[in-house]
């Protein structure tokens, strides 16, 4: 098995129980793993099991399948978001002077432990569980596993990348803005948020206490499902818990997505072909019904512009008022407003979301789930670090509201950006539509027919760009060198969109053409290569006018830089595209 192969929660389960091989086998494994992956991400972790007690553990798991218990999740290794007790470790919610040593575990860590799962360590995360990035912990910053460059997403970031490296099968994380399922997206995972009650939150720091999902982090919907078997359940402790109650979707599924005219994907062109891709999957399975989603919109902005700030505020009023510096800048500028929030706001607050929930629960009249992307866009850490509210409130966009309005959501793979980071969309229903969604997301994936995952970044990435070129930069072209020179390597030949034009320019040395986009087009013949950020710059650097580097719509629908040109490349310049491209053009002189 290799050391950072994905572990899968369903096989790890069966191979113990059937005695196709041991838990204590497993552990070893697992801490091969954990000690290999220390070399490269380390503040994945804000505390690990001691070695000597996980191996204690598995043996007594062994045990009790040798005394003839069949555990739903024998053997099976996973982490915990440390917002979540887990005794005989601290509980920091990644904030040292807020650490406490619980007296006993919360009652998922109970129910997995009872199911036969081991905990191996707490995971770093977004302080108090306050973000959506992944950067605001005095523990480090867990970044993505695919691109060291970008953001894991938060607040649950070390469990989603615990997970996407093949640590660990599954994790916990928790979701109160989205945290269970942005991270999902980024890291190329499934990421389920139950129904509110669903899963007990006893043992569970609050970020807002009437809002918070315990979440979990999974390759696979099978396991997301069977880790929904062992928690799902009332618990009398849990003053937030209710009853189970499942709820079918219509046997003629009808999918809202949002108008065309309502989609953010803040410049992210990737993104947005990527949803319009899973869009065309869904269809395949459902009927898509555009709905104005601005009610949705507007409870999300409740959220960090209302009064549930103050709900925030009364989970660490203590150290608000005693160590206010002990909290991280950022999350202490969202939270300490809260504050000084008058009761008055509170329930005008909760008076206008009433009036909101009403509304979305008129809407599961018109459509059976929704499907929205998960987050329109991702972002390097140096980005987030620059500017770390209003971007993380991009990330939030589609997110937000789902939780206030006491919605069910799956966050499920759809595609990779060219670097490497994941796009996916989330599938969205009424509290209760738990096993319905999951079900929705499996007719997804089948017909999505997704590639694997990139390889994961193990340190040796660096952000690159790629460039599509169709003249004197071609292999074997005049220009080429400028290419080789800086490093760039050929990804592949391949044609535009069917609508560009090219054109010979008029007196160009050595000569050159021009690409320009048309709606009555073609497609041209294109190389596309690779260069690092440094190198493409110096390359744009050195583009003459009237051409210019802009975006080119590749023949599968996916975009790349490439060369476009100004109106004035135009004058005296001959039509060529009749002949597809630059190489049969030099030909035909």
């Amino acid at each position: 098995m290799s050391a950072f192969t994905r572990l899968s929660v369903g096989t790890i389960a069966q191979a113990v129980n059937n005695g196709a091989t041991t838990a204590l086998a497993i552990m070893e494994e697992t801490l091969a793993r954990l000690a290999a992956y220390d070399a490269h991400q380390p503040q994945l972790w804000i505390a690990r099991a001691d070695p000597a007690a996980l191996r204690a553990a598995a043996r007594a798991v062994d045990a009790r399948v040798a005394a003839g218990e069949r555990l739903p999740l024998a053997g099976v290794p996973y982490a915990a978001k440390d917002n979540i007790d887990v005794h005989g470790l601290e509980t920091t919610a990644a904030c040292p002077a807020f650490a406490y040593s619980p007296a006993r575990s919360a009652t998922v860590i109970e129910r997995l432990e009872a199911a036969g799962a081991i905990c191996v360590g707490k995971t770093n995360l977004d302080q108090f569980a306050t973000g959506l990035v992944g950067t605001r912990s005095p523990y480090g910053i867990p970044r993505n596993a695919y691109n060291r460059d970008y953001v894991s997403g938060g607040s649950s970031s070390g469990s989603a990348v615990a997970t996407a490296t093949g640590l660990v099968a599954f994790a916990l994380g928790t979701d109160t803005a989205g945290s269970g399922r942005v991270p999902a997206a980024f890291n190329h995972l499934v990421g389920f948020k139950p129904s509110k009650g669903r899963w007990s939150t006893r043992g569970l720091v609050p970020a807002c206490r009437s809002l918070d999902c315990i979440t979990v982090f999974t390759d696979a919907l099978e396991d997301a499902a069977l880790v929904d078997s062992v928690l799902a359940g009332f618990d009398a402790e849990d003053p937030w818990s209710r009853p189970l109650a499942d709820v079918p979707l219509a046997g003629t599924r009808r999918i809202g997505v949002p108008r065309k005219g309502q989609r953010q994907f803040f410049g992210d062109v990737q993104a947005e072909y990527l949803y319009d891709r899973a869009l065309a999957a869904l269809a395949q399975e459902a009927e898509l019904v555009e709905i104005d989603i601005e009610p949705l919109l507007e409870a999300a902005r409740l959220l960090y512009g209302g009064p549930w700030v103050a709900e925030r505020a009364a989970a660490v009023a203590g150290l608000l008022e005693s160590n206010p510096l002990a909290i991280d800048p950022v999350v202490r500028e969202v939270i300490a407003p809260g504050s000084a929030m008058l009761a008055t706001e509170l329930w005008n607050g909760i008076y206008r979301l009433a009036e909101l929930a009403r509304g979305a629960e008129a809407l599961w009249g018109k459509v059976d789930a929704l499907a929205f992307p998960t987050t329109g866009t991702t972002y390097r850490v140096a980005e987030l670090l620059e500017a770390p509210v209003a971007l993380n409130s991009n990330l939030g966009f589609y997110t937000n509201f789902v939780n206030l309005l006491d919605m069910a959501a799956i966050a499920v793979p759809a595609g990779a950006r060219s670097n490497n980071t994941g796009f996916g969309i989330t599938l969205i229903g009424p509290a209760h539509s738990d096993k319905a969604l999951i079900a929705l997301a499996q007719a997804y994936l089948s017909v999505a027919a997704l590639p694997p995952p990139p390889q994961l970044d193990l340190g040796e990435h660096m952000d690159t760009v790629k460039l599509a070129v169709v003249g004197a930069h071609l292999e074997g072209m005049p220009l080429h060198w400028q290419l080789t020179s800086r490093g760039a390597t050929f990804v592949g030949a391949t044609t535009t969109a069917p609508n560009y034009r090219l054109y010979a320019m008029a007196d160009s040395v050595p000569p050159k053409p021009a690409l320009v986009h048309s709606k009555d087009g073609a497609s041209i013949a294109l190389e596309v290569y690779e260069l690092d950020m440094a190198s493409f710059g110096s390359f744009t650097a050195e583009v003459p006018p009237p051409l210019a580097i802009g975006t080119v719509t590749l023949a599968d629908g996916s975009s790349v830089k490439g060369f476009v040109a100004e109106p004035r490349a135009l004058t005296g310049a001959e039509d060529i595209t009749h002949l597809g491209g630059w190489r049969a053009y030099i030909a035909s002189r």
